[in-house]
């Protein structure tokens, strides 16, 4: 999130598209309903008509796969009617940069961008123009044709209402009344948000979906100031802070890059990956890459080595070579793996394709399954088509605790992180996760010290120091206070830094005072100031707002630096300083400081320094050279889709996205477009009573009695067209798989009228499994009713592909078929 959920509130309009938060982030709906009593306008984007829906003053329909065509011609509405706010655009985003003028659009180019080599493009048409300085060049005045804006009006000059109707399948007065209402936010003194989930990113187009929102909210003046901003609705409540320390395999703790092999050096390593600017007054913030970087290999060693030998020390990745979920398991499918980890997750359920994963893990000598409850994962060989006679895996089960029976730090989708207490303790030989990873450690170490092995040193040196070992001389007991300190980081020398010297052994302020020499540690940059020698700041608890517009800056930590809506330098004017909205200033001038939330980096007013700062011109990018399939969002079909053609373009699918699976096993055609034995249109989505793959939620009888079958929700007329009727027991087939599950005949879904055609769509939840089906039935007070929770994964149907950039699995759009059991 670039708010916060709070902020939500001081919104004049909310865009709730790719999520359906009312049901599945209900505390955000909390705010959301304040926006609406001080007079704001909700409109929710969705297949289904949702509980947001319900809520909401307009409501459109759109096929699953289509949002880009949606969000287009909202652009397309924005700039014919010069509903831009003009000097937000020219000051604070990249329109007025001029492109090299061999750049072709995807209109006038067989509908890709120029520089198309195979399945990856040259991006050597999409740079900037430069004067003999290498500074950009710009038209202030947006007229030149090879100026950002006009290539924005070209490009999206094609996505009129007719067109986006007829592939979207929504109505064109629901699309205006849509474009309308959002657009007023681009007043002066008014803000917009969206808010998305999983709706938008698991599609094969996720990264551009939510970059067609970005170039929205840049048009709109709608980022950096109260009430705006793009934010998303993190599936749990730690994501945020396991995203920033590192979850994804490309990158390190805040960010920083994980290290490729061609990057031998520390040095090599840093110029690779340190932005230069010649762009006057912008301040490049990631030009200080070197000293986090440093730091955090301090982090890692202490003194115990030099930064060139920690740096040796680190994995490094093959140039070009993803390791992302998909590749992993792929391999693994392939026999590539000999061991896994599965550490509080249920791939056998939550990844795409799951008999494709369930069969990869029988490829494996063995697996450790850590997690609270047995899974279908941690029980793979005994599941549905498995024969545990031919399966060689070893599966070792390690209980581990609940979050309420730890404690530590979470951060929310806001960015808050929130210091958390233990409840209770866990049961039986249950243990916290860190503390499982803490032993498994110190056992690692000492065989690396006896018998030594390849780059022992990467082990046997690391700086390790989170607490003793227990009095029973078993185990070693974690201390999570050591471990939050060490992210924050110390000073590991004496160090004078603006006359002030700071001893070895305090505590970093800040990320200012970070250095590249070694002489300061941090385990996370962005994450500098949020334990200091004034204490944990995650534990603050002060519930006073000062702020006025909801930012309670003494409630806990937020990154970066306690700052809660960032880029909020944007939220001026560039010339006199004086907030866009002065009724709800998230920063503003008193004549010699910046007062409000903490300033993003911007100079006083009349300064002239751009307000992103992390970008190395300064500006928001409408322009978006960095994206793998095009600098603007271009509607593609997903893989698998119901109509045989793009009708937007010749080219069909996203050019540039990654194929895996083509033909599986048995002969079968993997990608099930225009296939007429799955013509239906599918996508999964989540339910209040459930958590993710259920495992947290199946094993308890109180929400399985709400929820107790695997169900998939369907429009009347395809029920009547396929003779279900409402609570029959139905297969739902794709091209990997099949599911059984209940039939929902509902009026909240619609069939869409698609370039003449009549597409019917339908919807499952991707909670169920098989562990609680064949092994236990619920309990309802003191009744014992021969029920059972029922159903098998979504993800047997979902196809094995990913976005272009991220490698996201496109579980959003596919296509099945449904039958009645039996039939």
């Amino acid at each position: 999130m670039t708010n916060h959920w709070i902020d939500i509130q001081n919104s004049d309009c909310i865009l709730i598209m790719g999520s359906n938060a009312a049901s599945n982030h209900p505390i955000s709906f909390k705010y959301v309903s304040k926006a609406m009593e001080r007079g704001a306008k909700l409109i929710s984007v969705d297949p289904r008509f949702t509980q947001t829906s319900s809520k909401a003053d307009i409501y459109a329909a759109l096929r699953s796969g289509t949002d880009i065509a949606f969000l287009g011609g909202a652009i397309k509405y924005i700039l014919d009617n010069n509903l831009i706010q003009e000097k937000y655009v020219k000051y604070y985003t990249n329109a007025t940069f001029l492109v090299n003028p061999e750049f072709e659009l995807p209109g006038e180019n067989d509908g890709v961008f120029s520089g198309l080599e195979g399945h990856k493009y040259n991006k050597s048409t999409w740079a900037v123009q430069t004067d003999a300085d290498g500074v950009a060049k710009k038209d202030m005045t947006l007229r030149d044709p090879n100026c950002v804006f006009q290539l924005l009006k070209k490009h999206y000059s094609r996505y009129d209402v007719e067109t986006v109707s007829s592939i979207t399948g929504t109505p064109k007065d629901k699309l205006l009344a849509v474009y309308e209402e959002y657009a007023k936010t681009g007043e002066t003194g008014k803000a917009g948000t969206v808010m998305y989930a999983m709706g938008w990113t698991q599609h094969t187009v996720g990264v551009q979906n939510i970059r067609a929102m970005s170039i929205i909210q840049l048009l709109l003046g709608n980022m950096g100031v109260a009430g705006g901003g793009i934010n998303a609705l993190r599936g749990e409540s730690n994501v945020q802070g396991s995203t920033d320390h590192c979850l994804l395999f490309h990158i390190l703790p805040g960010y920083l890059k994980t290290p490729l092999a061609s990057q031998a050096t520390l040095a090599e390593h840093n110029a690779a990956n340190t932005p230069t600017t010649v762009e006057p007054k912008s301040l490049n913030w990631w030009k200080n890459y070197p000293k986090y970087m440093a730091s955090l290999l301090c982090a890692h060693y202490d003194m115990n080595a030099t930064l060139d030998e920690a740096y040796s020390y680190q994995p490094k990745i093959d140039d070009g070579k993803n390791y992302s979920w998909l590749s992993l398991f792929d391999a693994m499918y392939r026999g590539e793996f000999t061991g896994f980890f599965a550490w509080g997750q249920n791939p056998a359920c939550s990844g795409p394709s799951s008999n494709k994963t369930r069969e990869a893990l029988s490829k494996l000598d063995w697996m450790v399954n850590v997690n609270i409850f047995d899974n279908e994962t941690g029980s793979f060989w005994k599941g549905p088509g498995m024969d545990p006679k031919k399966i060689k895996t070893e599966v070792f089960m390690l209980p581990c605790a609940a979050s309420i029976e730890k404690e530590g730090s979470i951060t929310n989708s806001g960015r808050w992180m929130q210091w958390r207490y233990k409840a209770v303790n866990p049961p039986g030989e249950a243990m916290p996760d860190g503390e499982i990873i803490n032993e498994l450690f110190h056992r690692l170490r000492d065989l690396y010290t006896k018998e030594g092995g390849p780059l022992a040193e990467a082990i046997t040196k690391l700086s390790w120091n989170y607490g003793p070992m227990g009095t029973d001389c078993k185990i070693h007991h974690l201390d999570p206070h050591s471990i939050a300190r060490e992210i924050n980081g110390y000073f590991l020398k004496d160090t004078k830094i603006k006359g002030k010297v700071y001893k070895k052994g305090t505590l970093v302020p800040s990320f200012a005072y970070l250095q590249d020499d070694g002489s300061t540690s941090s385990g996370n940059w962005l994450y500098c100031n949020s334990y200091t020698e004034k204490g944990n700041m995650a534990a603050r608890r002060h519930g006073s707002d000062t702020s006025g517009i909801g930012l309670y800056s003494d409630w806990a930590w937020c990154w970066p630096v306690n700052r809660r809506i960032i880029y909020n330098g944007a939220s001026v004017d560039p010339h006199t300083g004086m907030p866009w909205d002065r009724e709800e200033p998230v920063i503003m001038w008193n004549g010699y400081k910046w007062v409000g939330d903490v300033p993003d980096g911007v100079a006083a007013p009349g300064g002239g320094r751009p307000p992103f700062i992390m970008k190395p011109h300064g500006v928001g990018n409408i322009f978006g050279p960095g994206r793998a399939d095009g600098p603007f969002p271009e509607h593609y079909e997903p893989l698998e889709c119901p109509i045989e053609k793009n009708l937007m373009s010749p080219q069909f699918i996203n050019p540039v996205i990654t194929r895996w699976d083509k033909i599986n096993k048995n002969g079968i055609d993997l990608r099930a477009t225009c296939d007429p034995r799955f013509p239906y249109v599918c996508s999964t989505y989540r339910v209040t009573e459930h958590w993710q793959t259920g495992l947290m939620t199946r094993w308890c009888s109180w929400l399985a009695e709400l929820q107790p079958d695997m169900f998939v929700e369907m429009s009347v007329e395809l029920a009547e067209i396929r003779g279900i009727k409402n609570g029959e027991r139905v297969i739902v087939k794709s091209a990997r798989g099949e599911v059984e599950a209940v039939a929902i005949v509902t009026q909240r879904i619609k069939p869409f009228e698609v370039g003449g055609a009549t597409i019917h769509e339908v919807g499952i939840p991707w909670h169920y499994g098989w562990v609680t089906t064949a092994m236990r039935k619920y309990v309802i007070g003191d009744k014992k009713p021969e029920v059972f929770t029922s159903g098998d994964s979504a993800n047997l149907l979902t196809p094995f592909i990913g976005d272009a950039n991220t490698m996201i699995p496109e579980s959003k759009a596919f296509m099945v078929n449904v039958e009645r059991k039996g039939v």
